[in-house]
């Protein structure tokens, strides 16, 4: 379960072990939702403060990196207290993906701002990418979607990325996991394309990049930090809009899902196709740090984001 959650801490890089990690760890998962469903969500969340506990002490780089976040979030020097209430509200998102993969959206208290915009779009019948971040929960999101019978929230990743989630979501719940699509395979934006015309949404994470994709420096809390630029290219490839979202956790069982308009790429032309997607990229940072302010401890980069 350690090795898990390290590599959603961001702390482990080598793709290969990565791999070796998710798939030993898979009856750990198992496990661990075997104990959530079974004994219900109080019982689970006691589990919570151990864990905490545990990558306060002995997880040096992700605490470092903690600090260095919440002291430009929160506008003041963090403490050991800010890190623990980080490492558990990371550690709370993780456990609730446990019950909404596995149907319970009503055992949790979910305000949604901007319900419009996404009713907007599928009225609309074209289909839009969600851009977020690893600030909040996703799944909360994408379980609104399957809950209310809106069109089907498709998660767009890397190869890696998505072989590693694929694991865990069979763990959790085997149905689920067709609905993470790798990039970086022949018939990818096939899929991503087909998902659009459907009237589907895609979500992508734009606040890591790998090597070799693009990336711009944008001013991020007063420095520099770079952004990939991938999924702003894919948008404007497929001429689709891009809705901001985070599911930001407010504690207990309460979440707030936040959408926006961001930027539409259909019409976009080729020859301002670059100034546009470095304009749409600057201001996913400006709303980035925004939500970030509103809600620091839902930000789950535990590596040193600024280089």
């Amino acid at each position: 379960m350690q090795r898990h959650i390290d590599n959603e801490l961001g702390l482990s890089k080598n793709p290969g072990w990565i791999a070796r990690s998710e798939r030993s760890n898979a009856g750990l998962i198992r496990f661990m939702v075997w104990i959530a469903l079974t004994m219900g969500r109080p019982v689970a969340r006691a589990l919570l403060y151990p864990t905490a506990l545990y990558f306060l002490a002995f997880s040096p780089l992700a605490r470092k990196a903690s600090v260095n976040f919440l002291c430009r979030a929160l506008g003041r020097k963090s403490g050991v207290a800010d890190s623990f209430r980080h490492f558990h509200s990371f550690s709370a998102t993780i456990l609730d993906r446990v019950f909404l993969l596995n149907d319970q959206y009503s055992s949790f208290e979910v305000q949604v701002h901007g319900a419009e915009i996404i009713k907007n779009m599928m009225d609309s019948g074209k289909g839009c990418f969600l851009l977020g971040a690893h600030l909040g929960s996703f799944e909360v999101i994408r379980t609104l979607a399957r809950t209310t019978g809106d069109p089907q929230v498709s998660m767009v990743m890397y190869e890696e990325n998505a072989s590693k989630v694929n694991l865990a979501l069979n763990a959790i719940n085997p149905r689920l996991s067709l609905e993470v699509i790798a990039l970086g395979k022949p018939a990818s934006m096939l899929r991503v394309r087909e998902a659009l015309d459907r009237g589907g949404c895609i979500g992508m994470l734009g606040d890591r990049s790998i090597q070799g994709e693009g990336i711009v420096s944008c001013d991020f809390f007063g420095e520099q930090a770079h952004f990939p630029d991938g999924p702003f290219r894919v948008a404007a490839m497929l001429k689709r809009p891009i809705i901001l979202m985070f599911g930001l956790y407010r504690g207990g069982n309460h979440y707030d899902i936040y959408f926006e308009q961001l930027t539409d790429m259909e019409q976009i032309e080729r020859s301002n196709r670059d100034v546009m997607i470095k304009q749409s990229l600057e201001r996913y940072v400006t709303r980035l740090e925004h939500y970030c302010r509103v809600a620091p401890y839902n930000w789950f980069n535990f590596y040193e984001f600024w280089k």
